[in-house]
């Protein structure tokens, strides 16, 4: 008997959902979107069996429901199921980054015969849309299941064997203990970034130099300022508590090493940053985590010209996927005046084998 499972949202993390999911030769993937075009799209790719722009019509048979939109979104598609007709036993479970909300609100607005299970998979890419799924977007990511200390083990068991497909490590949580640690880890960071950037950007007003050097290490330590506006508003404000709190130990960390410097203290400044080194240095490499890895390279080329039209026909010809190529002029404490992106640490890897082999100077970045 096959497992009939529906994808509410059907772009980069349900599409990979679905593709993961459908390798399962027992599962049928139906994909709802409000846009047929969206649709006819993962249909076209294989991502889903099945598609509707009616939601009864898309949930009527489930047995499992992933909610794959974003934050925002959630509570009022759960305003929507909660007045449908669903199988009984369906488990309904959701994407997003932040869980003591949603999981409250789920469990208000649902029937009993249905089971919520917040999940969050901590894998994204810099693209967006069905079109970029990938079946192998969580393989090595930490996926989170947050079910209420409430919720039967049954069906917490049956979708974890579910998401095994995805080749994820499946993790569980308490909801609020969840929303404290990304909190921490992913969301107060991209305040930081976005208001680094802000205040760098405020400085330029006044002298054009601060847009100049703002190259190379600055431009990777705020990458995640670039991210969504829309979707940050929304995150922040579903995770306003633990990120309030955050942000006050942040500001007397900041006080406390600002005093620092101050008061002239040498050795406290150096214990600094040599205890914020140490810990670094011991965070897995790559490992796929809240916050996406980079996978770059940067390379020494001679001033010839073709150089790099040479590199990435090379890389070409092996069929070496990359996704950004870009020229350093900024390059203080950084090696290589060429830096290429990848899509994956084993493209990157093969990348870097590949240039070596031909003896160009290559660096990676821990």
């Amino acid at each position: 008997m096959k497992t009939t499972i529906t994808v509410i949202g059907v772009g980069l993390i349900g599409g990979s959902i679905a593709l993961a999911l459908r390798k399962d030769p027992d599962v049928r993937i139906v994909g709802f979107d409000l846009r047929q075009d969206s649709l006819d799209k993962a249909l076209t790719l294989g991502v889903i069996h099945a598609g509707a722009t009616d939601l009864q019509t898309a949930v009527r048979e489930a047995n499992v429901i992933f909610l794959a939109v974003p934050v925002e979104q959630i509570y009022g598609i759960l305003d929507q199921l909660a007045e449908l007709s669903l199988q009984p036993g369906v488990i309904l479970t959701d994407v997003g980054s932040t869980k003591s909300g949603i999981v409250r609100y789920a469990r208000d607005r649902i029937p009993q015969h249905v089971t919520f299970i917040g999940g969050h998979p901590m894998a994204g890419s810099h693209k967006s849309g069905v079109e970029a799924a990938t079946d192998r977007l969580f393989e090595n990511a930490y996926y989170v299941l947050t079910p209420a200390p409430d919720t039967p083990e049954e069906p917490v068991v049956r979708l974890t064997q579910l998401l095994s497909h995805t080749h994820a490590k499946i993790v569980r949580m308490n909801p609020d203990e969840h929303d404290q640690v990304v909190g921490a880890v992913s969301h107060f960071p991209h305040i930081l970034a976005a208001a680094l950037v802000n205040q760098v950007a405020s400085y330029n007003e006044g002298n054009e130099w601060h847009h100049r050097l703002a190259a190379g290490g600055f431009r990777d330590i705020t990458r995640i300022a670039s991210s969504n506006p829309r979707m940050w508003r929304d995150i922040l404000l579903n995770n306003r508590e633990h990120l309030l709190k955050i942000a006050e130990d942040w500001r007397a960390a900041l006080d406390q090493i600002m005093d620092l410097v101050e008061r002239g203290e040498q050795e406290s400044i150096e214990q600094f940053f040599k205890r914020a080194r140490d810990f670094r240095e011991g965070l897995p490499e790559r490992q796929k985590g809240a916050l996406p890895p980079l996978y770059d390279l940067y390379i020494d080329i001679p001033d010839h010209p073709g150089e790099i039209s040479r590199i990435t026909t090379l890389l070409g010809t092996k069929q070496i996927n990359i996704t950004n190529i870009q020229i350093l002029e900024a390059r203080e404490d950084m090696l290589g005046v060429l830096r290429i992106t990848f899509r994956s640490q084993a493209e990157m890897e093969k990348g870097e084998e590949l240039l070596r082999y031909f003896d160009y100077n290559v660096y990676s970045r821990g």
